[in-house]
């Protein structure tokens, strides 16, 4: 009964101190460098929001990875938080892209991923060209035959309405 007592008590002790680990690293989570939107096309604009820098902080942000450079965070519209805007340039070629803020009051660093797309996932793609399904098509796009197949349409068209005619008025064929 002893040892098992002894053993309840050290796996608490255990499962405690695993959780008081922990604490720190969720906290600093919450404060990390969101993106909006997290994924951008080249030549689209990009806004940044973080809690991390404090209330009424700023911070520098670097976008250096994805070719925009520097931009500054200052203190935006949701209270407790710093918002900047970065446009990507329209060289930037598709990826994942690591942005950096750095606070100004203790040089604390945050990051968040933007993911470059060459179509943006709001633009509607329409599909284009024509489906091989092995059916039809047998004059092919040639304006050339596909000319000539009018004309012999129209030449039985006429033949027959001419021929039809004919039997109405009763001269035989």
């Amino acid at each position: 009964m002893r040892r098992t007592a002894r053993l309840l008590t050290g796996t608490a002790l255990a499962v405690a101190a695993a959780g008081l680990g922990a604490a720190p690293a969720s906290a600093d989570d919450t404060a990390g460098l969101r993106v909006y939107p997290s994924s951008a096309v080249p030549g689209g604009q990009v806004t940044v929001n973080t809690a991390g820098c404090g209330d009424g902080g700023t911070a520098g942000g670097d976008a250096s990875a994805v070719g925009a450079g520097a931009f500054t965070l200052a203190p935006g519209t949701h209270e407790g938080e710093a918002s900047g805007r970065f446009r990507v340039p329209p060289s930037a070629q598709p990826g994942t892209y690591e942005i950096v803020a750095t606070c100004a009051e203790d040089g604390r660093r945050v990051t968040g991923d933007l993911v470059v797309t060459l179509t943006s996932p709001r633009e509607q793609v329409y599909p284009r060209g024509s489906v091989k399904t092995g059916v039809g098509g047998a004059l092919g796009p040639d304006p050339v035959r596909t000319a000539a197949g009018v004309a012999a349409l129209a030449v039985a068209a006429a033949g027959g309405t001419w021929l039809l005619h004919r039997r109405a008025r009763g001269d035989g064929i």
